[in-house]
């Protein structure tokens, strides 16, 4: 009897050991139980503050820590990011969650999974060398404005605004791509456009550069959030990918948005120029007193939890539902654009 009791409680033992490590007590803290997972994330304009989270996770080493094997790929702009997706050379995508809206209008299936952004921190700014007299979103009619790339977040942001005006999008303005940081700068002091739709860092050091420059709309505050959209929340960006990828790579998908739950907590424990500290260099724009200054000003941005809440979903595909046809005439349920079953 005894010898069989060994025997009994040695098999549990041998049995229960291996679970309990893949366990890892629950912490959130990096297990890499299953083996090191490779994915290629496709961010719409890496130096952009909006995307931070996904390089920061990278510097503080919570990927690597939570047995990921990540490749960072920079695009332009949304678009090309999406683009990047569709066509199968990322596996994921760091972008605004309003793609998930655009793409269900057409059939496809993309799905959000953590919330990096609760304001989009999209600024419409009027170019300092222009020779045209705007003052007002009315004024744009007839003038060159730049987006990060045509067809991405930053376009459809424009749409609505003109939309919202009584303009036509398609015919009252010439819309064309000028990036997101330094390029973006370039085209706003050089004259190429009359305005453009701006992030930060971009937006505050050309606004440290011209002291008067006229700013038409800004969504980095919850005031501003409010005066656009006529709400509380609007989700901006997120990881998201096809709803195939996710539903065939959980552990993937629940690894990264851990690894990004875990950035957003460092933020909020953190002051900008320590989170400028930890970011790459060149981001800096050979200004870093001014890159912990765009910081500052976008930290109520950042959201806390990772979190999407409902009423947001709602409010984009309102706003893309004014400015684009395809979604207003779609029908297409929200709940499938988004899940919080990685983050909860």
């Amino acid at each position: 009897m005894r010898k069989n009791r060994r025997r009994i409680a040695a098999f549990a033992l041998a049995v229960l050991l291996p679970v309990l490590a893949a366990c890892g007590g629950g912490s959130g803290g990096g297990s890499s139980a299953g083996g090191t997972i490779d994915v290629t994330i496709g961010v719409g304009g890496q130096a952009s503050i909006v995307y931070l989270p996904t390089t920061l996770a990278q510097q503080l080493g919570y990927y690597e820590e939570e047995g990921l094997n990540v490749t960072l790929q920079d695009f332009q702009g949304g678009a090309k990011s999406l683009e990047a997706l569709m066509g199968g050379s990322v596996d994921v995508v760091s972008g605004y969650y309003d793609h998930t809206n655009q793409m269900a209008a057409k059939g496809q299936k993309l799905k959000s999974f953590v919330t990096m952004l609760r304001y989009p921190g999209l600024v419409m700014a009027v170019s300092p060398e222009t020779d045209k007299p705007i003052g007002k979103i009315e004024d744009l009619k007839g003038a060159v404005v730049g987006v990060s790339a045509p067809g991405s977040s930053t376009h459809l942001f424009l749409n609505y605004l003109l939309s919202k005006k009584g303009l036509d999008p398609r015919k009252d303005v010439s819309v064309i791509g000028i990036g997101l940081t330094g390029t973006a700068i370039a085209a706003m002091e050089k004259g190429e456009v009359d305005a453009a739709v701006l992030t930060d860092p971009a937006a505050t050091q050309l606004a440290k550069r011209h002291p008067d420059l006229k700013i038409l709309m800004d969504t980095r505050t919850a005031e501003g959030v409010k005066q656009a959209f006529g709400t509380e929340t609007y989700p901006a960006s997120v990881l998201y990918s096809k709803a195939e990828w996710i539903e065939q790579n959980p552990e993937a998908a629940r690894r990264l948005a851990r690894a990004i739950q875990r950035t957003l907590k460092w933020i909020q424990q953190h002051s900008p120029r320590e989170i400028a500290e930890k970011m790459p260099s060149r981001f800096h724009g050979g200004d870093e007193s001014t890159y912990v200054e765009a910081i500052d000003h976008t930290m109520p941005m950042f959201s806390p939890d990772g979190v999407m809440h409902p009423e947001g979903p709602q409010a984009v595909k309102e706003v893309l539902s004014l400015s684009l046809e395809e979604v207003r005439r779609a029908k297409f349920d929200l709940k499938e654009t988004y899940t919080n079953e990685f983050v909860q």
